[in-house]
């Protein structure tokens, strides 16, 4: 484009360093590094494609009266046990080379849903670890808070099982401290949160949800 430009005013080609030198002439711009970002993710961004969804949950929300605090969202978040981060540490400074952590290495799957509503109050984790049976030093031993929920599964993936036992979870921890008459929940399309059993138990209980649009988690 500058070289077209260029050549309108009949002018030669502008140098390799041409951009950088533009940019520091500049003060409103810089810089930086981009990244890889997912097709369908930057395509929800839209806001002629997430617009119709906002306007869904304003109406729904004005339906059924829900209040800030009976408003909520949640999520779900995997992670592999014995498995250390990169981080600084401190060595002799005559040691070559990077330092060496070792971990435990077992790799297990586990995952973690955490629930918050419109006014900041998070219900207890609910997590989610391998294994085919609860073994009693998970809550003896661990020192982990007693309203937090641990439920096996045989790969530490969630499964419309414990879905069903999640949404218990939710309605325990949120009976008690709803305002109105409706609750509402914000929930991925995932099978485990849309199955029969989950949306019974959500009608007989006055729990109405809505799902994310598809890819839509970090902006809605």
């Amino acid at each position: 484009m500058a070289n077209l430009l260029l050549a309108q005013r009949d002018g030669g080609r502008v140098g390799k360093h041409w951009a950088e030198k533009f940019v520091k002439r500049q003060p409103k711009l810089k810089t930086r590094f981009n990244r890889a970002y997912d097709f369908q993710r930057a395509l929800c961004e839209d806001p002629e494609l997430t617009g119709a969804w906002f306007k869904l949950v304003h109406n729904m929300r004005a339906k059924y009266g829900i209040h800030d605090c009976d408003f909520y969202n949640f999520d779900e978040t995997g992670f592999m046990m014995g498995v250390i981060c990169a981080s600084m540490v401190v060595t002799r400074a005559d040691r070559r080379g990077r330092g060496k952590a070792v971990q435990p290495g077992n790799r297990e799957w586990a995952t973690a849903i955490e629930c918050i509503n419109g006014e900041g109050w998070c219900l207890p984790p609910f997590l989610i670890v391998q294994g085919m049976y609860r073994l009693a030093n998970w809550y003896t031993e661990s020192n982990l808070p007693l309203d937090w929920a641990i439920k096996p599964t045989s790969n530490g993936w969630t499964d419309n099982e414990t879905g069903v036992e999640w949404i218990k979870h939710f309605d325990k921890h949120t009976k008690s401290r709803t305002k109105g008459e409706y609750r509402l929940i914000l929930l991925d399309a995932h099978e485990s949160h849309m199955s029969a059993k989950f949306e019974a138990f959500c009608k007989q209980n006055n729990i109405v949800t809505i799902s994310l649009p598809a890819h839509s988690s970090h902006i809605t």
